[in-house]
């Protein structure tokens, strides 16, 4: 009995908790190719010009400083040693050493919904990084 006491719960595999479920908003209230921040959330959600969805974190790969958007360059640039990256995460200029982590995005009844717990470790850009609306899936 005193043995359960000492051993760490188990989390269950795969359920959000609901704490970390961020609701953003409807799949309309993004034109494609826009970037908005969630600084609550520590992300942004960006909607690619093809309408998928990417939940980046704000946080650089580097040293961790916070990444704004550049809206005029269309790239996230950090201010602290210069790393710059694309709209997907993907590092265009180091010294980030990989892709802006990200989080899981789920949609559902068009409501578009972040899970702030769960960050992703990326080395790469890969196309099933990206939620689709039904209606948007290619």
């Amino acid at each position: 009995m005193l043995t359960a006491y000492f051993k760490p719960r188990k989390p269950k595999a795969d359920a959000p908790d609901a704490a970390t479920m961020l609701t953003t908003g409807n799949v309309a209230d993004f034109k494609p190719g826009s970037v908005t921040a969630y600084p609550q959330g520590r992300f942004y959600l960006v909607r690619l010009a093809d309408g998928g969805f990417m939940a980046l974190s704000r946080q650089c790969t580097h040293l961790g400083c916070t990444v704004p958007w550049d809206e005029d360059t269309g790239q996230f640039a950090c201010p602290c040693h210069a790393s710059v990256f694309d709209m997907t995460g993907s590092v265009v200029k180091s010294p980030a050493p990989r892709p802006l982590d990200c989080f899981p995005v789920a949609i559902e009844n068009n409501v578009i919904r972040v899970d702030t717990g769960r960050r992703i470790r990326r080395n790469q850009f890969r196309d099933d990084q990206v939620t689709y609306a039904k209606s948007d899936a290619t």
